[in-house]
């Protein structure tokens, strides 16, 4: 079976000044992943490159996973180990390390996300493909404002007004790429129990309902419903979330999110296991044209 994912982009060359979009988060980890093809190809060990730095090889390694920001000064004095030296190459390098160094528009947002949730809103900016299943409450970004208050008031309890509301003001920020000029391909399972899982009012419900009969018109979102009557699938596990990118650097990530915690998976071996029940879902959920129907009809149930 072919995933629905479509295949992944094939790398054109080597310049890294072609990778212009995708956040902080993306570009570290392509610059980490640049560097390390440099040292790899030159026999240079970890332990060499951070002595170069002043610095550990877990450093390095922290760097080629794109998990901390550059030094220009680390990345100019890499450069100089490795063996780049034209002028042209290493003001591309640099560049992209100061890019990578910009503060992402989420920034202002830094004291509400813990830094394993602030990895996946950096790589969700930066997805091209965004393939989520849910089972016990709608996608994040499928969310009205009411819908993602009640949603919020369960999850943080304590927190005040002005929290909860910031904690909206970041989760409808989040949505605004899905139906922008660069919008990435979103296609949102969801599991019938979800849909009947009241949060709110009737009113609110009703209005989740008309979101979601809006979002099936928008040419670059797919919405499945996997109803009750299909009985089991293929996700006999919790919700996850698989993003795909054009950086060829960038593999397949899988996201799961715990109650304080997230599982984020990369290897192929990993991945692949959760492409295949993806895409089994898509075949064994209502069309697109038989989920708006489910919606229409439970609409008038609610």
């Amino acid at each position: 079976m072919t995933s629905a994912l479509g295949p992944r982009p094939r790398p054109q060359d080597n310049d890294v000044l072609s990778y212009s979009r995708g956040g902080p988060t993306v570009l570290r980890i392509v610059l980490g992943a640049q560097l390390r093809k440099l040292r790899t190809a030159k026999g240079i060990t970890r332990e060499e490159a951070g002595h170069a730095i002043r610095a550990s090889h877990a450093k390095i390694s922290r760097l080629e996973l794109g998990r901390v920001g550059f030094k220009t000064r680390d990345v100019a004095d890499l450069l100089t180990l490795y063996g780049v030296t034209r002028p042209e190459e290493r003001t591309g390098f640099l560049a992209l390390a100061d890019q990578a160094n910009a503060p992402g528009w989420w920034h202002k947002f830094s004291d509400l996300l813990p830094t394993w949730f602030e990895l996946y809103v950096g790589l969700e900016e930066a997805a091209s493909i965004i393939r989520t299943y849910e089972i016990q409450y709608l996608p994040a970004l499928v969310q009205t404002e009411d819908y993602a208050r009640e949603f919020v008031k369960l999850g943080h309890a304590g927190a005040g007004e002005e929290e909860i509301e910031r904690r909206i003001a970041l989760r409808m920020a989040r949505q605004k790429r899905m139906t922008g000029p660069d919008a990435p391909r979103l296609w949102a399972l969801v599991d019938e129990a979800a849909l009947r899982r009241r949060l709110g009012d009737r009113k609110i419900m009703r209005a989740q309902i008309d979101r979601l009969l809006e979002l099936v018109d928008v040419p670059t979102i797919t919405v499945q419903v996997i109803p009750f009557g299909h009985g089991g699938h293929a996700a006999a596990g919790g919700p996850f979330t698989l993003l795909r990118f054009t950086e060829p650097e960038l593999p397949d990530v899988v996201y799961m999110e715990q109650l304080t915690s997230a599982l984020y998976l990369d290897k192929r071996e990993e991945t692949d296991p959760y492409m295949r029940v993806m895409d089994r879902l898509c075949v064994e959920a209502a069309t697109a044209a038989e989920s708006r129907r489910f919606l229409a009809a439970l609409r008038e149930e609610i």
